[in-house]
Formats: C-alpha cells, structure tokens, sequence
C-alpha cells in the first residue's frame, strides 16, 4: 500500500521521471509511530522481536536484507506469515553510492524478485543500507516499482551503548506519524558491512521496554501500511551518504 502523498517540498522532474521524494514521516491524526526493523532476519533476534510485538499489540515493517533471507528461510517465513509487513533492505548491506547506478538498478531488481518469490507477497518498500542514497540510486530503486523509506528517531540498537541511552535516543523525535529505525540483526562481513562486533543485549526485552515508553507517551507502533490506512506519505528530497 504505497498511496496517498504529500510533497513537503520539491518539485517533479521535467524529464519525466518521478520526483526523488523517499518516505520520512507519515501524516496521520492517529497516535501512530511506525516502527522499523533493519538487517534481519537473524536468529535471536527476529524472533524476540516478533514475539514482543505480538504481545504487545503493536506492527512493524521488516527490512530484509536478501543474503540473510536465504540463510535463514525459517525465520522470513515467520515473518511473512505474520501481519507485518515486508521491504526490501537490500540484496546485501553494500553502500549503494559506492556502486554504479546500473549495477543497483539490477541488484535491486533482482533481490526484489526473489525476496517475493521466498515469501510470496509484493514488496513495495526499500530503505538503502545505511539510508545512503543519491539522486542517481533513487531513481535506480524507483524504477524497480519500489518506494524508498528514511526515518527520523533511532533506537541506537547497533551501537554499544546502554539500554537507558537507546530508549532515550528513541525518544527523540517521537511523536505520531514519526518512522523509528530500529534492528532485528546485525549485518556482518559476510552480508557487505563492516560495522565492527555486534553489541549484546536482547532485542525482545528492549523493544518491550520501548512499546511501554511509547505508550506512556500516548503512541502506539504500528507498520507503514497500517499507519497508511488513515494517513499519508511525507517525501523529501533527502540524500545522506
């Protein structure tokens, strides 16, 4: 579900091509923060996550990275039977404004095939990893019928600090129709990233602990498509490297 959008600025091209809006907030007069989950699936995490989620009533979208969904078929699986939704993190966690834009183009494509052939759902959504994008590689995930999707708070999940510094990170920015970045994995050497070790902590527990935050605050996590059904898309012409 990719309807309903407002520029909150910008222009369309002349040339033809769409306007390079990615999504960074959605408009909505429901108490909806979406929640976003990067880097899965990964056993010990995916899990916990989807387990916190489904007691606590909330959805989320899941940003698959293609090179873990094939390792880890059982856990997409999960997912993809679940009510939230699925996007598209890449084919792996390579820096797409370090590769031509012919050579995303066909990446994207293709891991867009198969990641619907694995779960058997149409894939709308992309994030690029790291939210690294230019005007060039916008246009290269547009043109494979995808929508991009940046964020505004972060819960600080792949960086080694404490779990109060993460929910107050979380805090930051939040309100409704915000998107938070958040992680049910780590992406590794093996998947194209090079983020140093992984930080241990339990990603259920700390996702409870930051749904009963949002809660006190009056917000409720909900995926883009449910937070889509009464709202809608705020682009922007954004490109962090």
């Amino acid at each position: 579900m990719t309807t309903g959008t407002q520029q909150r600025n910008g222009e369309p091209e002349q040339d033809g091509r769409p306007w390079p809006g990615s999504v960074v907030e959605i408009r909505t007069s429901a108490p909806h923060l979406i929640l976003t989950f990067d880097d899965g699936p990964q056993p010990g995490g995916t899990e916990k996550v989807l387990a916190a989620l489904d007691e606590l009533g909330a959805t989320a979208t899941f940003f698959v990275l293609v090179s873990r969904a094939r390792r880890f078929r059982g856990l997409l699986a999960d997912v993809a039977a679940s009510r939230h939704d699925i996007g598209l993190h890449g084919l792996d966690h390579r820096r797409l404004t370090t590769l031509e834009p012919d050579a995303v183009q066909r990446r994207t494509a293709e891991a867009k095939a198969e990641l619907e052939d694995l779960t058997g759902r149409a894939v709308d959504w992309v994030r690029p990893p790291y939210g690294a994008q230019v005007v060039e590689t916008w246009h290269a995930m547009s043109s494979c019928g995808l929508v991009p999707v940046l964020w505004g708070p972060t819960l600080h999940d792949w960086l080694h600090v404490s779990t109060e510094d993460r929910l107050a990170a979380a805090r930051r920015g939040a309100g409704p129709g915000a998107i938070l970045m958040a992680h049910d994995g780590f992406a590794g050497a093996e998947d194209g990233a090079h983020d140093g070790p992984e930080p241990v902590f339990d990603r259920g527990e700390l996702l409870r602990r930051l749904l009963h935050q949002y809660a006190e605050m009056g917000l409720v996590g909900r995926s883009l498509n449910d937070a889509l059904i009464d709202g809608a898309q705020i682009r922007e012409a954004r490109f962090p490297l």
